[in-house]
């Protein structure tokens, strides 16, 4: 109903795709080349969130894993702070 009854006020600011304020910029024809640093980002947020992922039912199922769930999560965190600072060490966390 709003489109049939709504006010049509189009200007060339609303008919312009919206790309959080930035203006496209055309690509070539066999698409673009994306930096590294897109895909450094989404392979950390792939990493910490499938430490959330293990972390969340190991916290809840704590006491009855006793000491071997313990070294296993030690283990597992060891694992990711080492993935973390590899990332850190290469300058993956800084946007230039």
């Amino acid at each position: 109903m709003a489109t049939l009854i709504g006010p049509k006020r189009y200007n060339r600011a609303k008919l312009e795709a919206y790309e959080c304020g930035i203006e496209p910029t055309p690509t070539p024809a066999g698409g673009g080349r994306f930096p590294i640093k897109y895909y450094l980002t989404a392979m950390l947020f792939i990493i910490f969130d499938i430490e959330i992922v293990f972390l969340y039912p190991w916290a809840v199922t704590f006491d009855a894993l006793g000491i071997f769930g313990l070294v296993e999560m030690l283990l597992f965190v060891l694992t990711v702070f080492v993935a973390y600072a590899y990332v850190w060490r290469r300058g993956g966390l800084e946007w230039d």
